[in-house]
């Protein structure tokens, strides 16, 4: 299979999965200040993904899966061994899913667009950063209870996304100051040997 990724963007979340699965990836960047986006060997984005964003899953029937939250699942559920999804139909998965959701919709979706375009102006941002605390000190008190990951004791596809959502922070200048709960476990999941392997593969600065 082959991913198709943007250093620094959502892209990294399935890429996460995939090496704690085991699962070997092929990868080809795309060029996102670029217009139009154009991949590693010269193709425009476009033409494999109309919506000219990644991540894109290319299976191994040469097929396309889109949308992060959809492949980071397809990818646990090819290794279930690797415990990184619960099985489907169980209320467990349902949980996972309710926190791929938040994580989609109230987190990444205001992180991105908002915080990365100034010329969205700086009410717009303000409000923006403003809604993510809110959303971040949900979090924060969640992490009190379930220590050490977002579902308990197992690291699940969840963390890898929060994980790379929260890792915007401080470029969208986003104080993580009053989360400690959230900063711990942003230091745990960094410090995964996993989680390492595909920031670094990626070209990812990764703390010592």
């Amino acid at each position: 299979m082959r991913l198709y990724y943007a250093t620094g963007t959502c892209s990294l979340s399935p890429h996460i999965v995939a090496s704690e699965a085991g699962i070997p990836l092929g990868l080809e960047r795309v060029d996102i200040l670029k217009t139009p986006h154009v991949t590693a060997s010269g193709v425009d984005f476009a033409t494999v993904n109309p919506n000219a964003y990644v991540p894109v899953l290319v299976l191994d029937d040469s097929s396309l899966l889109t949308e992060g939250v959809a492949i980071v699942q397809y990818l646990a559920d090819l290794k279930p061994d690797a415990g990184l999804a619960p099985a489907a139909g169980t209320p467990e998965r349902y949980r996972l899913q309710s926190w791929l959701n938040f994580v989609s919709s109230e987190l990444h979706k205001t992180y991105s667009p908002w915080l990365f375009h100034p010329e969205y102006g700086a009410q717009a941002q303000d409000a923006a950063r403003r809604r993510i605390a809110e959303r971040l000190a949900f979090v924060e008190k969640h992490l009190a209870t379930s220590d050490p990951f977002l579902m308990g004791a197992r690291f699940t596809v969840a963390d890898a996304y929060l994980f790379t959502i929260v890792g915007w922070s401080a470029f969208a200048k986003i104080d993580l100051a009053g989360f400690p709960q959230l900063r711990a476990y942003m230091d745990r999941v960094g410090a995964r040997p996993k989680v390492r392997e595909a920031m670094r593969a990626e070209g990812m600065k990764v703390t010592a």
